[in-house]
């Protein structure tokens, strides 16, 4: 009977206890919903996935959603307040030195509570990772979707997506200045290029989450590599979702007179399945394997799908394409 009593007291607090944090969680919303609502008297209307949303003329207060949307943001020269971390539960390596005084949101799905607190003007993602809680964050600021998978098919995606931030955030002419600075690294890198890779066949390999895949020309990487006047391997070519995935048995899909290959660790079982992959007959057969031109980059910079992740690729094109023997 004791015991029985124990435990009912038990559950009691508990739920007493729940109750307690689930309305004070409500109470904070409800705050921010007003305050918010209340704040913002100059806006401008941007159509996005989800409608249209006034968002404040000059925001101070930017939450990010996915890592893609914290480069573009740094690039145009605003520093979030809150920011989703890359699968490795890191800021991009890509962004070191750049990433001071961001609160961590998590690698996945953001805790709303933390970002009422955080007390945002506006807050960024993609369409397909927070459509469902897309009214619960317009309840804390004005809040603005982009269709990046509705958009793969378009040859520059990224590109896209980062005009649409330049766009939301008031800062088209910072916007400008970053495209200028990248078409200067690009035709730099065509010049000290030449004519050397004209007919040669520039492969990208994936190895994450159980598989293999590439990102094809309507991707990220895809685009940059275009832009620099690399050919890719047919197979490689297009796709409407910006990627392919192929068995160990296509193994020849992958490859091309250079192949840059990503793996990523952890519980993604990227880099366990590469080790296994190179102890193959299967692997070493691949011209790119005998001809020792096989480089491995960093997945946060290679799909990082923002100006300077573009930057850090340059970076590797040169490294490995013009300076190495």
């Amino acid at each position: 009977m004791k015991i029985f009593l124990g435990r009912l007291i038990y559950l009691l607090f508990l739920g007493v206890l729940t109750f307690v944090l689930v309305s004070a969680c409500s109470k904070n919303v409800n705050q921010s919903v007003q305050s918010w609502k209340q704040s913002v008297k100059e806006c401008r209307v941007v159509q996005h996935a989800m409608g249209k949303t006034c968002v404040p003329n000059n925001p101070k207060r930017l939450v990010v959603l996915n890592p893609a949307a914290l480069g573009n943001a740094i690039s145009l020269g605003i520093q979030p307040v809150g920011s989703i971390l890359e699968y490795n539960h890191q800021f991009p390596a890509y962004l070191k030195g750049k990433t001071q005084g961001i609160e961590p949101l998590g690698s996945s799905q953001p805790s709303i509570e933390r970002i009422v607190l955080l007390k945002p003007d506006v807050i960024i993602s993609w369409k397909h990772n927070h459509e469902s809680i897309y009214p619960q964050l317009s309840n804390i600021a004005p809040t603005v979707l982009y269709d990046w998978r509705g958009n793969n098919n378009l040859q520059d995606n990224w590109k896209e997506y980062f005009n649409f931030m330049a766009e939301v955030l008031g800062r088209k002419k910072i916007g400008q200045q970053v495209w200028q600075h990248y078409n200067q690294r690009i035709e730099k890198l065509k010049t000290a290029l030449g004519d050397y890779y004209k007919y040669k066949k520039i492969s990208f390999v994936n190895f994450c989450c159980g598989g293999m895949n590439s990102e094809v020309k309507n991707s990220f990487i895809g685009s940059v590599l275009s832009d620099a006047g690399l050919q890719r391997p047919p197979s490689q070519d297009f796709n409407p979702r910006g990627f392919i995935s192929f068995s160990e048995e296509e193994l020849e899909k992958a490859d091309g007179d250079v192949m840059f290959v990503i793996a990523y660790g952890g519980n993604y079982t990227g880099e366990r399945d590469l080790s296994i992959l190179q102890k193959k007959l299967l692997w070493n057969k691949l011209k790119a394997v005998q001809q020792n031109r096989v480089y491995y980059v960093d997945p946060t910079i290679w799909r990082a799908r923002t100006p300077l992740a573009a930057d850090a690729v340059i970076d590797d094109l040169f490294k490995y394409l013009v300076n190495t023997p």
